[in-house]
């Protein structure tokens, strides 16, 4: 894979823990020209070939055969059918786009074109996850799901004063269901599929929902999703049935480590992820592109449109629209 990355914020600064341990060639970076200086220290510490203010020229660069996109939700969907239309994969940080309709456009053109598209979701990929699939068999028949990712935004102080970053902006697409409940979805979704029903209760501020409670129906067992940027305390997880029980401490997006409860024959700890969380999914993603492995990358997409059909359904629910959602 020959890498070219949009974005040079928290992610993408995230990313640079585990980059040089993925086998790669890292060709470009871009991000505006106010963080020129900021991508000239990139390409000297970290080995990039060169860095772009211009995106569209960025894509130019025939040696990028697969774009990163990490920019603000509400560009997901234009950036990403920029780069389908230049001939490169693209991996898409979270979330796919601001809605179904748009990650369905950008699913359908890469097909068209014969390329990887695929989204960046860091806890499908960890190997306590593919555990705790091999172990919801020890636990009986399901009866409720609660997965919780809370933390107080450093963000949150600044933006009651009036200072909206993206990821509090609605005119960004920006939102805690866009942000951090994505990975309580798609840890869900991923394990159990669609929902038949969804319905998201959310505590909004100035347009954007600064926490919620997502409920989701399944035939034989309901889930519940907790997401809060405005408020914190120590969290767990955990999917019981009538068996026993999966429970994990800290947010799906890590999952460092988890406890199956068998009734009345006690714990057993399970503690698999050893790389920077981010390290098992590029892994897999370069195989993928490496292969051209269009089949697991489409097993992928499939659970991506799934996740933001439940997304759209959220947001139906709490009356959330987007500037964005009229983009196509």
């Amino acid at each position: 894979m020959k890498l070219g990355i949009v974005g040079a914020g928290m992610i993408v600064n995230d990313f640079f823990g585990c980059i040089h341990d993925c086998n790669m060639e890292l060709i470009a970076i871009c991000a505006t020209a106010r963080n020129e200086e900021n991508l000239k220290k990139i390409v000297s510490e970290h080995g990039f070939k060169t860095y772009y203010t211009d995106y569209d020229e960025m894509l130019k660069n025939e040696e990028i055969d697969t774009v990163y996109i990490a920019v603000p939700n509400y560009l997901h969907y234009r950036y990403g059918l920029k780069a389908l239309n230049a001939g490169k994969n693209v991996i898409m940080e979270k979330p796919f786009s601001s809605n179904y309709a748009q990650t369905k456009k950008l699913y359908d053109l890469a097909k068209q074109k014969d390329l990887i598209l695929m989204e960046a979701i860091t806890t499908l990929y960890l190997p306590t996850y593919q555990q705790i699939k091999e172990q919801l068999k020890n636990i009986g028949d399901l009866k409720i799901v609660t997965v919780n990712f809370t933390q107080y935004s450093s963000k949150y102080d600044a933006f009651k004063q009036g200072i909206i970053k993206p990821a509090f902006d609605v005119h960004m697409s920006g939102g805690t269901l866009m942000d951090i409940n994505i990975y309580n979805i798609h840890f869900i979704v991923g394990l159990f599929g669609e929902p038949d029903e969804v319905s998201y209760l959310a505590n909004m501020e100035q347009g954007v929902d600064t926490s919620g409670i997502l409920t989701m129906s399944y035939p034989d067992f309901k889930a519940v999703s907790i997401a809060a940027k405005d408020c914190a305390c120590p969290y767990i997880s955990a999917l019981q049935g009538d068996k026993g029980s999966i429970t994990f401490y800290g947010p799906a997006n890590f999952l460092t480590g988890f406890d199956l409860r068998i009734n009345k024959k006690g714990n057993t700890a399970f503690e698999r992820n050893e790389e920077h969380r981010m390290k098992y999914e590029f892994d897999k993603f370069i195989e993928v592109i490496d292969k051209h492995d269009t089949e697991f990358a489409d097993k992928m997409m499939q659970e991506s449109l799934a996740v933001m059909r439940v997304v759209d359904k959220a947001k139906k629910s709490a009356n959330i629209v987007f500037e964005d959602d009229s983009v196509i």
